[in-house]
């Protein structure tokens, strides 16, 4: 764990310093076990909003907010220690590759020759244009790329602001595709993750089924990723795991089907394969009821 502390050291430098953070990296963690990270808390200074904090720890927004959900988002009191959602469970599919868990909000980026994982926050598809659930693979890497937008978003664009859209809008800062694309494979390659000219949104449902990174993180992943690499797209909001020091489970909020820039209070769904895993873990039942309740996002006992 040495190398994640180092990292996190350097994070809170960075924090100290006013300057975002890059994304975070971690050692994979040996033989069977899924965690990586350790709790860390932020004391909130004057003037500073719960999204700022995310920018500088290079976290989701909603991610921060579904960990201190007792914290006002807009105003958050100084002084006040909040939770960051820094330790987590690695999603329970194969370290290759790049694999986004829509639930989490995260892309994962596996640099298996370094033993490393690379985490990224991301936003996502809105209600009706969702990001699919498909493994897929890298077909096209770009620079500066231009974006030519779809009938739909051309439509809803004059709608909302009551003007049109080109038909090709060039490489610059008004692209929202940012300085770097990665093309997907999956059906007419309409699929894309992104860069953005813009940081609100990060760790939100934001996009028109795009995956959309902060500016220095889509650079670095586009640095690292080859052509062809997989890519897996899952959406698991549950994930439960036997660690050397016990089960942990980590609930997220299930994706919204009504809520485009967030989350409702949509039933939370437990796969077959989770319910075998704790029939095994036999955990607490308060402990297992009160982590369902809370969907913190971040690893708890179960017993």
């Amino acid at each position: 764990m040495g190398v994640v502390r180092a990292v996190f050291k350097v994070m809170a430098l960075a924090v100290s310093l006013a300057l975002p953070a890059h994304a975070a990296i971690y050692s994979l963690p040996q033989g069977e076990s899924r965690l990586i990270g350790f709790p860390m808390e932020h004391r909130v200074e004057e003037g500073q909003t719960l999204d700022q904090i995310a920018q500088l720890y290079n976290m989701g927004f909603l991610a921060l907010a579904s960990a201190n959900p007792e914290v006002d988002p807009l105003l958050p009191t100084p002084g006040t220690i909040i939770k960051l959602p820094s330790q987590m469970l690695l999603p329970d599919v194969p370290r290759k590759g790049v694999v986004v868990n829509l639930a989490e909000l995260r892309l994962y980026y596996f640099d298996n020759a370094n033993q490393r994982v690379h985490v990224f926050p991301i936003g996502i598809g809105v209600v009706g244009r969702e990001t699919p659930v498909v493994s897929t693979r890298i077909s096209q890497k770009r620079k500066n790329p231009t974006w030519t937008p779809t009938a739909t978003t051309r439509k809803k664009w004059i709608e909302e602001n009551g003007e049109a859209l080109p038909r090709v809008v060039p490489a610059g800062p008004d692209n929202p595709l940012g300085h770097r694309a990665l093309r997907l494979g999956f059906g007419n390659g309409e699929y894309l993750i992104h860069g953005t000219n813009q940081e609100f949104g990060i760790g939100m449902r934001v996009s028109a089924g795009c995956m959309r990174l902060r500016y220095d993180d889509i650079e670095t992943l586009f640095d690292m990723v080859r052509v062809g690499e997989p890519v897996r797209i899952i959406n698991d909001a549950v994930k439960v795991a036997n660690e050397p020091d016990g089960w942990l489970i980590e609930v997220h909020e299930p994706l919204s089907d009504l809520v485009e820039l967030g989350r409702d209070e949509k039933e939370l769904t437990i796969p077959l394969s989770v319910e075998k895993q704790l029939a095994v873990a036999m955990p607490d039942p308060v402990r297992l009821a009160q982590a369902i309740a809370d969907k913190s996002g971040v690893p708890s006992r179960l017993r």
